[in-house]
């Protein structure tokens, strides 16, 4: 793993971006914008950064990102169907070529014995070239512990490792 101190994952995420000639779009429930924000720590990430949403409640979700209400009954907002939805949304009505979505409990209350606090999906959805049904997303679920911010934090960083990764494929 890189040294996160002389390398961190954003930059690492935006030099990757460029090379690529790539666009991202984060859609965030539990991170808050925090995603954007690492993003955006970085000089010049206009080159590759297109928006983040923070959609944190359901009525966001479906409006901005076209989440299904089937998808929020069925699962509720902490779910992987959800995550993938919102990944999908912010990528294709930003129109660029990965989004990423967070939804989560970042705590201190609001948990449950299936969806502990610190629990995250986080979600990477790459636009492949029309015609090749190629396009598709991958889902992680996570547990973090911390306070509410650490959890924010470790949530943030690891929806950009899942970017970098999903860069390299």
């Amino acid at each position: 793993m890189a040294d996160e101190t002389a390398d961190p994952v954003e930059k690492r995420v935006g030099k990757r971006l460029r090379e690529v000639a790539a666009t991202v779009a984060t859609a965030e429930s539990c991170t808050g914008g925090l995603v954007g924000s690492k993003i955006t720590d970085i000089p010049g990430s206009s080159d590759y950064f297109d928006r983040s949403l923070v959609t944190y409640s359901y009525e966001a979700k479906r409006e901005l990102l076209a989440v299904s209400r089937e998808a929020l009954d069925a699962h509720g907002a902490v779910s992987e169907p959800v995550a993938i939805e919102m990944a999908r949304g912010v990528r294709d009505t930003a129109r660029t070529d990965w989004g990423v979505a967070t939804t989560g409990v970042a705590g201190p209350s609001g948990g449950s014995p299936e969806t502990p606090v610190g629990t995250v999906y986080i979600a990477v959805a790459e636009a492949a070239p029309w015609g090749t049904n190629e396009s598709g997303v991958t889902v992680s679920r996570y547990e973090f512990d911390g306070t509410r911010r650490e959890i924010k934090a470790a949530i943030a960083t690891q929806a950009l490792r899942d970017l970098e990764t999903a860069l390299q494929e």
